[in-house]
C-alpha cells in the first residue's frame, strides 16, 4: 500500500512555468487580477492542507485567510523566480506552527482527523463498501503519524510539490526531508498492514 496510490487523484498539476512567472509579475505590479488567479488556483489546495493539519474548519479559515494577507502584503517584493506554490504552502505551514506555539497545544492523531480523498463511484455496494473501508485504515493510519510525518506525505502525496519544493516549506535539506518522507512512507505502511492484520483476525 502507497499513500500515491490512493491520492493520485487528488494530486493538482502543476501550474505552467511561464504563466506562473507572468502571474509574479503582474503581482509584482499590484495587478489585482493576478492576484485573483493566484487565490482560485491554490485556495482551495491551502484550505484542505490547513483544515488536515489542524483539524478545526475555523482555525483553518483563519489561518488561510491570513496566508492571502501575507502575500498581499509581499506581492510588490516577491522575487521575480518565485515559485508561487512553495511560497503559499510555506506561509500556510509557518502560520499553522506559529498558532500551535502561541496556544501551546500538543497535537493528537484521531481517525477523524482527515478526509483526504473523494469517494469514489463503485459499480457495486460490495465495491464501495470494500473502498470505504479502505479509505477510512488509511485515513486513520496517516492520523496516527506524528505531525512532521503526516506533513511531508501531505504535502508530496496530495498536494504534488516536489520533495525539493516540500523540503523548503519545512525548512529543512532536501536530504533531510527525503529522509523524513522515506521514513513517513515506511511508517504509514506498517500502520496500514498492521490495522489490516487485526481486521482479517
Amino acid at each position: 500500500m502507497t499513500l500515491s496510490r490512493f491520492a493520485l487523484d487528488c494530486v493538482m498539476a502543476e501550474m505552467d512555468r511561464e504563466v506562473e512567472l507572468s502571474l509574479v509579475r503582474r503581482l509584482r505590479d499590484a495587478d489585482t487580477d493576478a492576484f485573483d488567479q493566484i487565490y482560485d488556483t491554490f485556495n482551495a489546495r491551502l484550505y484542505s492542507f490547513l483544515a488536515r493539519l489542524c483539524r478545526s474548519s475555523d482555525i483553518a479559515e483563519d489561518l488561510l485567510e491570513e496566508t492571502w494577507l501575507r502575500l498581499v502584503s509581499a506581492g510588490a517584493t516577491l522575487d521575480p523566480d518565485t515559485r508561487l506554490a512553495p511560497w503559499l504552502f510555506t506561509v500556510a505551514r509557518n502560520l499553522y506552527v506559529s498558532y500551535c506555539r502561541s496556544r501551546g497545544r500538543e497535537q493528537s492523531y484521531t481517525s477523524d482527523l482527515l478526509l483526504l480523498w473523494p469517494d469514489r463511484l463503485s459499480p457495486s455496494p460490495f465495491d464501495s463498501a470494500i473502498s470505504n473501508e479502505s479509505e477510512e485504515r488509511l485515513k486513520a493510519a496517516l492520523a496516527a503519524l506524528p505531525v512532521k510525518y503526516r506533513e511531508a506525505l501531505l504535502l508530496v502525496g496530495v498536494e504534488g510539490l516536489r520533495p525539493g519544493e516540500a523540503a523548503a516549506v519545512c525548512g529543512i535539506s532536501p536530504e533531510a526531508f527525503r529522509q523524513r518522507l522515506s521514513r513517513a512512507r515506511a511508517l504509514l505502511s506498517e500502520k496500514w498492514h498492521c490495522d489490516l492484520k487485526e481486521a482479517t483476525l
